[in-house]
């Protein structure tokens, strides 16, 4: 399949993500957070007017992102705390507009950061959220007063900055978008958060190096997930830029792994393998850090270099250093029907399942190794099962249709997957849509080809990628000469992906065409170098 470029830092950020959400489960199983919460439950059942244990438990529940839970506690908080307790009840409104915010409802959220001023006018941190509210609500006016109002009260406050910046930027006024960035910057020099949302200003300036410049400086300062994701996005369009300040980057600090990691993880993911392998080897060499994502990611390169025996060195490697290994046997399942050792690449797709039962990816291989197995009802069942659960990514339905089409010998119900494909994908622009295959396999030969022709005209192919599958499609349509010539694009940016050009045969996107002559092989050997 195509692997886009966006996909290799889903697992980054997901795991991010995942491993909040896990914290927030675990924290209320916790030995003595359940003890505690057991003995808030006990004095709450004495005395149900507990306003303090009410409040207490409230806190607890929004700690671990139990907002209703924490919303039903603080209403009682409120309602049963004496009135004269102003400490106690501006601390509850403050908690109900922190709690509304989450919920996403902003008018409740206000009145209650409102009620909050009403109690201590001086609050800074009320006051800031009063205002973070009413820029959610679109009222920019109000919310620009209370960010010159927090100004007047702490002249050096980034928080008021960071807020008056983003009014700027509603105001199209970017110059003074920066200019509150830049202030902010050089008062909160160390936090990361800082630079990611001046970066963002930048971006939108056309200020790329200067953007880059400050993620990069993110990542230092605490290895920032928001900063990571951002230089993915800026790569997409600028990878030059990106590969460039890295580089900087490691040549200031070269006992700083993050910065090869980071380099790494965006060479690996623009398919410039090489490069990667030998950030990640650094890292590995001079013993910056040791864990298994990152023989993973060099599986993941030596599979895509068909160097197979390395891979399965290094996923070997990966799956032993921790029980929490199933992205890794998805890889060695891949590595494995490279090999056309399909009774094992199925064994380790389902050894996946077993810990990921719900992983779209897994089951994909899985699906893939029964196909190789020739067992085409099964993966054509599992292919089904993907549509359904997400019935918006168009390579589950080009799998599905060439299953039916290619090994269940079902022609007319393919080509009814294809018109699925087209009916709910209208969107020209993206290379991931695949919308030029549905088109070919519908005998819509002219538009398939528009559609190549203008995915290579209108997106900046950083690094081969969409000329690649340009020439997927043109030899599938026996446009050869057009495939060879985007072959050549591809190689020429840089695009090392071997297994791609030399052994991809999945779903009809792919060259698979021009590999009955000698030419394919000749312009490879051509550009060897870029696989070195």
């Amino acid at each position: 399949m195509i692997m886009r470029f966006n996909r290799l830092f889903a697992a980054a950020i997901l795991a991010v993500s995942v491993a909040g959400g896990a914290y927030a489960q675990a924290g209320l199983n916790d030995p003595m957070t359940k003890a505690m919460m057991e003995i808030y439950d006990q004095e709450i059942a004495a005395n149900p007017q507990a306003y303090d244990i009410y409040f207490r438990r409230a806190n607890e529940y929004y700690k671990f992102d139990q907002y209703l839970r924490a919303l039903s506690d603080i209403d009682n908080a409120i309602k049963y705390a004496p009135k004269d307790n102003s400490d106690l009840l501006f601390q509850c409104y403050s908690l109900r507009g922190d709690i509304y915010q989450m919920l996403g409802k902003f008018e409740e959220a206000l009145a209650d950061y409102t009620q909050a001023l009403n109690i201590d006018p001086t609050s800074f941190m009320a006051l800031y959220q009063k205002a973070n509210t009413e820029y959610e609500l679109g009222r920019y006016a109000d919310a620009k007063a209370d960010y010159n109002r927090m100004r007047a009260n702490n002249a050096r406050s980034a928080e008021a900055l960071t807020g008056l910046a983003r009014i700027a930027v509603k105001e199209n006024n970017l110059g003074l978008a920066s200019s509150y960035m830049d202030d902010a910057v050089s008062m909160m020099p160390a936090d990361s958060d800082i630079y990611v949302r001046r970066s963002s200003v930048r971006q939108m300036l056309g200020d790329n190096t200067g953007a880059v410049d400050d993620l990069i400086m993110a990542i230092s300062i605490d290895s920032a997930p928001k900063a990571f994701g951002k230089l993915v996005e800026i790569s997409n369009e600028d990878y030059p830029a990106v590969v460039t300040a890295l580089s900087n980057a490691v040549n200031q600090a070269p006992d700083q792994g993050m910065f090869y990691h980071t380099r790494g993880v965006i060479a690996q993911a623009h398919n410039h393998y090489p490069a990667a392998i030998a950030d990640f080897q650094k890292i590995i060499d001079d013993n910056m850090y040791n864990y298994a994502g990152i023989y993973g990611s060099m599986a993941e390169c030596y599979y895509a270099l068909c160097d197979f025996d390395r891979a399965l060195e290094n996923i070997n490697q990966a799956i032993g250093m921790g029980a929490d290994n199933a992205p890794y046997k998805i890889t060695l399942s891949k590595i494995c029907r490279a090999q056309g050792r399909h009774q094992q690449a199925l064994d380790a797709a389902d050894a996946a399942l077993e810990q990921m039962p719900r992983s779209q990816e897994a089951q994909m291989q899985k699906a893939l190794c029964l196909y190789s197995l020739e067992k085409y009802d099964q993966a054509s069942t599992i292919f089904g099962e993907l549509i359904m659960d997400d019935p918006n990514a168009p390579m589950n339905y080009m799998m599905q249709a060439w299953v039916l089409e290619d090994g269940l010998s079902k022609k007319q119900n393919a080509t009814a997957i294809y018109k699925r494909m087209l009916d709910i994908d209208s969107d020209w622009s993206k290379p991931a849509s695949l919308r030029g295959f549905p088109l070919l396999f519908t005998n819509k030969t002219k538009e398939a080809i528009q559609w190549a022709e203008q995915i290579i005209s209108e997106n900046r192919d950083t690094d081969g990628s969409v000329n690649y599958l340009a020439a997927c499609l043109y030899a599938q349509a026996g446009e050869t000469e057009k495939a060879y010539e985007c072959i050549e694009n591809a190689l020429n940016k840089g695009y090392a992906n071997r297994y791609n050009l030399t052994m991809l045969d999945d779903a009809r996107v792919n060259i698979a065409p021009l590999r009955k002559g000698n030419r394919l092989t000749q312009i490879m050997s051509n550009y060897s170098y870029i696989f070195e």
